[in-house]
């Protein structure tokens, strides 16, 4: 497959560790990075900060600064490029529920960890 092909650039772009569960992150609420590191417990600061970084490149997600309080804060959400995918991750999750993954947590479409 050629590199330029634009289903080999996008698998992958989402196809790196965390990037799908970052996005879920923030699908489910804006957040700061250390509420983003809580909240996914294994990550390490270094690679949340380049998938966050990588994210806001491609315009899935935005920073906003707030330099009126100090420390400066910065708070993640999602574009609407980002919430639009979330539509791609709800599929991915309807199809795996069908033919691949039998999670009990995850039986319906309303799942309560993930919010799809």
């Amino acid at each position: 497959m050629d590199k330029n092909c634009t289903i080999y650039k996008t698998a992958d772009f989402i196809g790196k560790k965390w990037t799908l569960l970052i996005l879920l992150e923030l699908y489910k609420n804006k957040k700061r990075y250390s509420e983003l590191k809580k909240s996914i417990l294994t990550i390490t600061p270094k690679i949340l900060s380049l998938r966050l970084k990588e994210l806001e490149k491609e315009n899935m997600i935005v920073r906003k600064v707030d330099s009126q309080t100090f420390p400066i804060k910065c708070e993640y959400s999602l574009t609407k490029g980002g919430e639009e995918f979330i539509d791609v991750i709800q599929e991915m999750k309807k199809w795996a529920l069908k033919w691949k993954v039998k999670n009990k947590v995850c039986k319906n479409s309303d799942c309560s960890q993930c919010k799809l």
